[in-house]
């Protein structure tokens, strides 16, 4: 067993009281590298206050936003390790820790956000599911982060050729990598928490995340310009560590599933709210929303295709593609 742990498994024999009467309290430590008015925010909030509520008060979960401890690979290394409780990450840096997930950052995969839910409450995201406590992991729930749209601050971009040479940066991702050089771009991989610093000095020319991300983390005031491209469905995952996990009670356990699926609705539903306000948010504000020749796109991403089929295998990928409710 390594340090972290150890420390992780005495950690959670610890307990916090105040006043001699007053009930122990449990304290523990939920991360993620957006906004605390986020989609991610909201969600890690409803999880806090479900697990509170439902444990009587036993068991507090605190949140740490922003990056706070760490970027989401460092989160998911935490995680792994115990130095961080719980985390709510992106599937683009889950796929180096639980390669199976990178199937969910084909491009063009989800046909729209009721396709890509269902597919993942289904069996065949709670069979995903099920292969995290091999990576030392514990995966509670699916969440949302949404369909990503580029933005750049070169030039509007409709056709992938309008791409080429563009520095883009990437998620930690190899298949988002692939994607971008297969589109004729220059991907590179930067974490979140330095992209904000990567765009302001030209590190790179533009980046990709769902339009409530572009707004929550102010990439108007660094970008000029959003295309409405959908490439990539970009999931979400609430992750806990399992010397936590496997030091709770069966009861508890179903809470902090049920607590992980009250904040995957909420997640869910703040982007919806914002995916309908955040495109007069951002043309408000400056940017130039163009629409993209989607077909285009479909058939430069081809190789992409190919690629995927022989690293996931093209029964899985139809799967997806042929799952209906």
């Amino acid at each position: 067993m390594t340090l972290g742990r150890c420390f992780a498994a005495l950690l959670s024999a610890v307990v916090f009281g105040w006043g001699g009467g007053a009930a122990a309290q449990t304290l523990f430590k939920m991360g993620h590298t957006l906004t605390a008015g986020s989609h991610f925010g909201v969600g890690g909030a409803a999880f806090a206050e479900a697990v509170a509520r439902d444990t009587g008060g036993r068991f507090r979960v605190q949140l740490y936003p922003d990056g706070t401890l760490g970027a989401e690979r460092e989160l998911l290394e935490g995680v792994q390790e115990g130095s961080v409780d719980l985390a709510i990450v992106s599937t683009g840096a889950v796929g180096i820790f639980v390669p199976e997930t990178q199937i969910t950052d084909i491009p063009f995969l989800f046909r729209n956000y009721a396709h890509a839910r269902s597919v993942l409450d289904g069996p065949i995201g709670q069979e995903m599911l099920a292969l995290f406590p091999k990576h030392d992991l514990i995966a509670l729930a699916w969440g949302e982060n949404g369909f990503r749209h580029l933005t750049n601050s070169v030039r509007p971009v409709r056709v992938p050729d309008d791409l080429k040479g563009m520095k883009m940066r990437t998620m930690q991702n190899s298949l988002h990598v692939l994607t971008f050089a297969t589109l004729g771009a220059r991907p590179i991989p930067i974490p979140f928490t330095e992209l904000y610093s990567a765009l302001e000095q030209h590190a790179v020319d533009g980046q990709e995340n769902p339009t409530p991300t572009v707004v929550k983390s102010r990439f108007f005031e660094v970008q000029k310009y959003l295309s409405l491209t959908g490439h990539f469905y970009s999931p979400a995952l609430v992750l806990m560590a399992p010397a936590r996990w496997n030091a709770l009670s069966d009861s508890d356990r179903e809470i902090f599933r049920h607590a992980a699926k009250l904040a995957a609705i909420a997640m869910r539903n703040e982007v919806d709210r914002m995916e309908r306000d955040s495109l007069a948010l951002l043309r408000s504000a400056g940017m130039e929303v163009t629409l993209v020749d989607q077909a285009l796109f479909e058939r430069a991403v081809t190789p992409v295709y190919a690629d995927c089929a022989r690293r996931f295998g093209q029964d899985r990928i139809d799967r997806i593609i042929k799952y209906r409710e």
